[in-house]
């Protein structure tokens, strides 16, 4: 007999199948920067919860001795409720400006959450990612797309077809703009399937992560920046995080990861 963890695959390949068909395939499938030193996230409230994404992400890349903790230069540039468009790409993206002397290498952008849900902010989002793009490569960086989660009860807005919406706005954005695609949201969609008891956001609101929540992103952006496995990765955030959940959560970013970049 399969496992459950065999069949939640199994169930997940079958959700992959149908979004090739919808044509959601990632031109982008590998990462374009050989491990990044200098990254820049830029984005919202999503990146900065649970003691902020980037400072996982460079632990995680630490741990794993890709590169050493003094070596990494990450930087998290986020605004409370923002969309994408209210930063300053150009402003954030000059060398030495906010204490990074040479170019970034990467710049992974996050839009809002209600961006990728109505046409307006659609065509506002793909408009900024372009934008931004343009920019960061003129300074020799390449662009990452940050795929966000999709709301949950008791979020108002909370509706089944937004995790489509958002898979579909990002991928359609990403291979507008050549950039890697970083599956967050199906990440947290596939772990929810597994094991829909887990608190991947806060209860009051459905919308921000949780610890783990921060956590999983955490895995599946480092999982697809610098291609390499999240599982067996050390870092459970100076214990906080527990064996059984940090396996979890590292599992989870894999599968989707590898599922999501080998879409045809």
């Amino acid at each position: 007999m399969l496992s459950r963890q065999a069949i939640t695959f199994a169930l997940t390949l079958a959700v992959s199948a149908a979004s090739h068909a919808a044509g959601l395939v990632p031109d982008v499938k590998a990462p374009q920067i050989n491990q990044p030193l200098r990254v820049l996230f830029v984005g919202n409230s999503y990146l900065y919860y649970g003691d902020s994404l980037h400072n996982h992400v460079r632990r995680m890349v630490d741990a794993a001795k890709v590169a050493e903790l003094s070596k990494l230069q990450y930087k998290s540039a986020t605004i409370g409720g923002s969309k994408l468009s209210h930063h300053n790409i150009d402003h954030l993206t000059q060398p030495g400006r906010i204490g990074v002397k040479s170019p970034f290498e990467l710049v992974i952008l996050q839009d809002g959450s209600l961006s990728p849900l109505s046409e307006k902010g659609r065509a506002e989002s793909l408009k900024t990612i372009g934008e931004f793009s343009e920019v960061i490569r003129k300074r020799g960086g390449q662009v990452a797309l940050y795929m966000t989660h999709s709301y949950v009860s008791p979020h108002k807005r909370a509706k089944p077809e937004n995790a489509r919406l958002t898979e579909k706005h990002y991928v359609d954005a990403g291979n507008a703009v050549n950039a890697l695609v970083i599956p967050v949201g199906l990440a947290f969609e596939e772990a929810l399937r597994r094991k829909p008891e887990l608190k991947l956001y806060k209860e009051y609101d459905g919308s921000h992560p949780d610890l783990i929540g921060t956590y999983l992103a955490a895995c599946v952006v480092y999982a697809s920046v610098y291609g390499k496995n999240a599982l067996g990765n050390p870092y459970d955030y100076y214990g906080k995080i527990s064996k059984e959940e940090m396996t979890f959560l590292q599992q989870v970013a894999d599968d989707t990861v590898k599922a999501f970049y080998s879409r045809q």
